[in-house]
């Protein structure tokens, strides 16, 4: 008896590797294409009110139930259905269309958002509220964020897609630069019901302009049809391709451990440095505005490797475990715009990679991965490092959130140096390239 045979997957063409940077005309080259410069829009004002809700979300949690922990709940409730059918949402994402597919998911979020603004707003809301539309949310973050991502490719085209990528992480973290430090003056004034409310608005800007797209410009990709084993062949693809495959690696150690730093961030605000929701709210806007900085200082970059995922990965965590250091709000402030700044390089690098790495007719599974591991892992990650706040403070928990990250870089670093017989080189003759890391040969060293 013989098995239905698998449909195979067409292989991925190299990427080119360029070591110069792109000229400075090029840095946002793919906003000349109409479609990505309305969605590039849309997603600016989005953001920005996704971010309020996060911001408003946690906070409210926190005056509710006074307990880091259960903001790490609140955390958990919003990302564990990614990490239990994070995959499903990539066979959805690769079988459908991909503007359908958002719009359906954003008018879902605003109904969701405007649910949570009626009960704060009347101040009938509980915990268990919060909780329950995070869980919801989470359910339409399965499908909303792995089709973003893809989505991409449809909008620019291969050419300006590593270019888009970065824009798009910019136009994120431009939201997260406006969204908290809105959120922030809306707690103090008029609590957090407005922050919800305004999100909503921003869900119905998102299917407007996602319907007002030109459909005949977009490079659509052919739907999946349905078959036996797609999840598997989409698991198997990513284990054959190391370029994926370590780097999703090292996205789910940080997704768990650096990415909790609103669940820090929360506890600094409030036992630490005694701020306020209106310091909670700056504190996330100096990471946004140095994640700002990095994601632009990315579109520059030509190509990416492996090398820099994994590099840019344990400066993220060594900058995180500095930062539990710091004596004052200053120094703690300056901290957090440098390591905003890393994040974003690594998020960038990573997500750059991993798209570029998979060819279209299964990037949707693709991504459904990098996306379960790095929203997934924040829901272990939430309650984990809410509990070691609360046992052993602020500072040990972001210096854990930092050190276990840096470490395993390191790991992993190291044992794909051995693989590939790779050495750091150190030249002071030619400043540029200080430090360097080359390939080991019979007798010395290839440059």
């Amino acid at each position: 008896m013989t098995s239905a045979p698998t449909q195979a997957s067409p292989p991925t063409e190299p990427m080119p590797i360029v070591t110069g940077r792109a000229p400075w005309s090029q840095t946002f080259s793919a906003l000349r294409v109409p479609n990505f410069r309305l969605f590039s829009i849309s997603n600016i004002i989005a953001m920005s009110g996704t971010w309020m809700q996060r911001i408003a979300q946690d906070w409210l949690v926190l005056q509710l139930s006074h307990s880091v922990t259960a903001v790490g709940i609140t955390v958990a409730m919003q990302f564990t259905p990614m990490l239990i059918f994070g995959l499903y949402g990539g066979l959805i994402v690769d079988r459908y269309s991909k503007r359908m597919l958002l719009m359906i998911t954003q008018g879902t979020a605003g109904v969701l958002a405007a649910v949570l603004a009626v009960l704060a707003l009347t101040g009938t809301v509980q915990v268990w509220h919060v909780y329950l539309i995070a869980f919801i949310v989470g359910l339409v973050t399965v499908v909303d964020n792995p089709t973003r991502q893809v989505f991409v490719n449809e909008l620019v085209g291969p050419r300006h897609l590593r270019n888009a990528i970065s824009i798009n992480s910019s136009v994120f973290q431009l939201g997260g630069l406006i969204g908290p430090a809105i959120a922030g003056g809306l707690l103090v004034a008029v609590g957090a019901g407005w922050a919800f409310a305004i999100n909503a608005a921003t869900c119905v800007v998102t299917v407007l302009t996602l319907a007002a797209l030109r459909t005949s410009s977009l490079l659509r990709s052919p739907p999946l049809a349905p078959a036996k084993g797609q999840l598997r062949q989409g698991l198997r693809y990513v284990v054959r391709k190391p370029a994926i495959l370590w780097s999703i690696v090292m996205v789910a150690v940080l997704s768990v451990f650096a990415l909790t730093t609103p669940v820090i961030l929360a506890a600094y605000a409030q036992n630490v440095f005694h701020v306020g929701a209106a310091g909670y709210g700056l504190f996330n806007t100096l990471i946004a505005a140095g994640a700002l900085t990095g994601g632009l200082a990315s579109t520059r970059r030509r190509s990416v490797r492996l090398r820099t995922v994994i590099l840019m990965g344990g400066l993220w965590g060594l900058l995180q475990a500095a930062a539990g250091f710091m004596p004052n709000e200053i120094s703690f402030g300056a901290s957090l715009v440098a390591l905003g700044i890393a994040n974003l390089l690594f998020i960038t690098a990573a997500n750059s990679l991993v798209q570029m790495s998979s060819n279209m007719g299964i990037r949707g599974r693709v991504m459904s991965l990098y996306v379960l591991v790095l929203l997934g892992g924040q829901a272990i990650g939430g309650p984990l490092m809410g509990g070691i706040v609360e046992r052993f403070g602020p500072q040990v928990g972001i210096f854990v959130s930092g050190a276990v990250p840096a470490v395993a870089a390191a790991v992993i670093g190291i044992m794909l140096a051995r693989r590939h017989e790779l050495r750091v080189r150190v030249s002071v003759r030619q400043p540029r390239r200080l430090v360097s890391i080359v390939r080991r040969m019979d007798g010395g060293v290839q440059g």
